[in-house]
């Protein structure tokens, strides 16, 4: 049996707590993880990974509790209202779990396993539905055998705009992990509002997605 693996990034993940950590400390965050259960407050309970030299105060509208440290590395604790919107419930509200999340320049990384591709590309349906700004940084399949499973992929279907948004994207190294350059810094260079390049980025990527799927 084989699966996909998918990692999407939603640039507007609304106030959650460790993507505004992310954008104030400068840092990427690493390492979530959630409480499976509310407690009887309601809350949620989460804790993230940073480094050590990293500044977190008032990166977010909630309390940081710092749990352990070293010197490459401290992990903080913080609750949160569990009916607040969160991405990665949005995902697991799917029946899909997500396998990794972390965070870089005020964005959230969601990275979950699917046995289907269609079911990817409902999950992103789902979060668009709620969240601006989100694309699918990348989409892997596993195999397992050496067999292949080639897709043409038909690149006129993108319009000029759309293909040199994804030209300069990939240059900037917006695609790699850690990240070359973030939205803001790509929307700069073609001369666009960041919720321009987000917009064409997001069109273009459901483009070569449907081509996938069609295959």
């Amino acid at each position: 049996m084989t699966g996909f693996r998918a990692t999407v990034v939603i640039d507007d993940p609304a106030g959650c707590p460790v993507a505004d950590v992310s954008a104030h400390a400068d840092e990427p965050v690493d390492s979530v993880s959630r409480s499976s259960r509310q407690t009887a407050a309601g809350t949620v309970v989460e804790e993230f990974c940073v480094a050590a030299d990293a500044s977190v105060d008032g990166g977010a509208d909630v309390e940081l509790t710092p749990i352990q440290s070293d010197d490459s590395e401290a992990i903080y604790r913080f609750e949160r209202d569990g009916g607040a919107d969160c991405a990665c419930e949005v995902v697991e509200g799917t029946g899909t779990p997500v396998s990794s999340v972390r965070a870089q320049d005020g964005a959230l990384i969601v990275s979950f396993r699917t046995l289907e591709l269609a079911a990817v590309a409902d999950i992103v349906d789902e979060l668009r539905a709620s969240f601006d700004g989100v694309i699918v940084d990348e989409l892997s399949r596993d195999h397992e055998s050496a067999s292949t499973d080639p897709v043409v992929v038909d690149r006129d279907r993108l319009t000029a705009r759309q293909r040199e948004i994804l030209e300069a994207a990939h240059e900037m190294g917006y695609f790699d992990y850690p990240k070359g350059a973030n939205a803001t810094d790509v929307a700069e260079r073609l001369g666009v509002a960041r919720s321009t390049f987000t917009e064409h980025l997001a069109a273009a990527q459901t483009k070569l997605m449907d081509d996938i799927l069609e295959q």
